[in-house]
Order: C-alpha cells, then sequence, then structure tokens
C-alpha cells in the first residue's frame, strides 16, 4: 500500500487537474454558446441566398443553359478534391477522429478516383500529411471569429481547381452540429453546385443586369457561403465536444480523488492502529 504522505501528492494532483478541467470546461461553454449563435444567425442568410439561386435556376429557359456557367457543369469525375474540416486543437473527445475517419472512408471506399486534399485546421492537416494523402493547401489558425473573408481563400483554390478541369468535383468533410451531445460527421458535394429545387411560387425579381450574369456572379458567393456555414458547424461542435469531454474529466477526477481519500483514511487508520499498538506493547514490556 502506498504511503500516506504518497497518496496525499495524489489526491492534490488529482484536485489541480480537476481546477484546470473545470477552467476548460467553463471556457468551452462560453465559446459554444458564441458558435451557437452565430451558427444559428448564419442560417437565414444561407437559406435566403439558396432560395434565390433557385429563383435564378427556374428562370433559365432549359437545363442545357445552365451548362453555360462553369461552377455548374457536371462532367465525368477523373479526379477529386476533399476540403477536410477539424479543430486546431485536441481535447474534444471523439470529435477529431470521427471526422478524420469519415474522410478516410470517403477516400479509400466512396471517392472511386485520385483524390487531393485541402486540409483546413491542424489535426486534419497532421493526419493527412502522416498518412501520405495528396495535401495541396492547409489553413491553420482560423480562430474562433471566423469571417468570410477567411474563408474565401480556400474557396478559391476550390474554385479555381474545378473551373480549370484539374478536379471534376469538390466535397468537403465536416461535423455538423445537431446539439451539445451530438455532432455528427458528414460529407457534402459543394462542387460543381447543384441549384437547388425550384419552388412553387417563386418570386418575380427583376434582375439587373441579366439573371444570367447576376447568376454567374453569385455562384461563386453560393460557394463561399456553404463553406463558411461547415466551418461555424465545425466550431460549435469543437467547443460542444470538448465541453462535453472536460466535464467528464473533471467527473472522473472527482471520483478518482474520492478513492483516494478514502485509501488515504484506510491508510493513517493503519498507520494509528499500528503505532498504538507499538506502544501498548513496549508500556506492556516496561510492565513486565
Amino acid at each position: 500500500m502506498a504511503s500516506t504522505r504518497e497518496i496525499r501528492r495524489r489526491i492534490r494532483s488529482v484536485g489541480n487537474m480537476q481546477q484546470i478541467t473545470r477552467a476548460m470546461e467553463m471556457v468551452s461553454a462560453a465559446k459554444m454558446r458564441k458558435a451557437q449563435q452565430r451558427v444559428t444567425a448564419s442560417r437565414p442568410y444561407s437559406d435566403q441566398l439558396r432560395q434565390i439561386m433557385s429563383d435564378l435556376a427556374t428562370q433559365q429557359p432549359d437545363p442545357e443553359q445552365l451548362a453555360q456557367f462553369p461552377l455548374l457543369q457536371k462532367r465525368p469525375v477523373q479526379n477529386l478534391e476533399l476540403i477536410v474540416v477539424t479543430p486546431d486543437r485536441g481535447l474534444t473527445g471523439a470529435l477529431n477522429t470521427n471526422i478524420l475517419r469519415r474522410g478516410s472512408r470517403f477516400i479509400l471506399e466512396e471517392a472511386g478516383a485520385p483524390v487531393q486534399v485541402i486540409a483546413v485546421g491542424k489535426k486534419a492537416r497532421d493526419y493527412f500529411v502522416r498518412t501520405r494523402q495528396d495535401v495541396v493547401a492547409e489553413f491553420i489558425g482560423i480562430g474562433d471569429d471566423v469571417s468570410l473573408d477567411a474563408v474565401r481563400p480556400i474557396a478559391d483554390i476550390a474554385i479555381d481547381d474545378f473551373a480549370s478541369g484539374k478536379v471534376d468535383a469538390v466535397y468537403v468533410v465536416y461535423s455538423r452540429f445537431v446539439n451539445t451531445l451530438i455532432q455528427r460527421p458528414e460529407v457534402m458535394q459543394i462542387l460543381p453546385v447543384e441549384p437547388p429545387p425550384a419552388h412553387e411560387g417563386y418570386a418575380d425579381y427583376i434582375f439587373e443586369p441579366t439573371p444570367e450574369d447576376v447568376l454567374n456572379n453569385l455562384l461563386p458567393r453560393y460557394v463561399e457561403v456553404q463553406l463558411y456555414q461547415t466551418i461555424l458547424e465545425g466550431l460549435a461542435s469543437e467547443h460542444s465536444a470538448r465541453m462535453v469531454a472536460m466535464r467528464s474529466a473533471s467527473d472522473n477526477a472527482k471520483e478518482i480523488q474520492q478513492e483516494l481519500t478514502l485509501s488515504y483514511n484506510k491508510a493513517r487508520q493503519a498507520q494509528i492502529t499500528r503505532e498504538v499498538s507499538e506502544i501498548a506493547a513496549g508500556a506492556n514490556a516496561m510492565a513486565g
């Protein structure tokens, strides 16, 4: 059995660790609330942009005319590009593992063609470099206050690669935020752009200069917003997963501390009993 001094040292260490994990839990909870608000606030804009895309696509006379837009062109898939969105840091439970596993499954089982990777986040970069995938670009340290300006370079690479014919489709793997306890890794195609289905009673806007020009200029913005939304979802997922992981770590530390306290009390009681026995034996020896 460990000595009482060693047990006290362990109790102090576990207590210090519990304070750290508790503080990290509180920080993650605050960041999670902010990230959730940003995800919620961005959805109406994304929905409205999708509706305008549908209206513009509806005004085109036939599917063949839609083919004149570079970002709408469908062609046989010979090369793919995969954008993988992960956090830069760990301590998020199984979040990073689930995203990377989903990306690997897409590359190995679903793509059906050579895949080049754009890594968004240090964990994605490290994993795909270590597994010798074709990483063509990396974006590290985007931070919590991500903006469309920060996302635009990622979208520009994807758009240029697709428009130039270097790749024939672009997908993104990210963690979709469902709620505090559920973050679901998903794969979404962003290029070629799939026009949303036309809805009944679409708005009969007057577009200047022409609907075609507006659609052509709107398509890159649509790709940017799609990527921006996935990164916001990833941030909300990251902070939620880290908060849950730190809460679990705090609870485990508390249980360990209780077990160590019980062990300390037993060790202390055994020490006291031994000392009393020694005193009694010494007293008996002197009396004899």
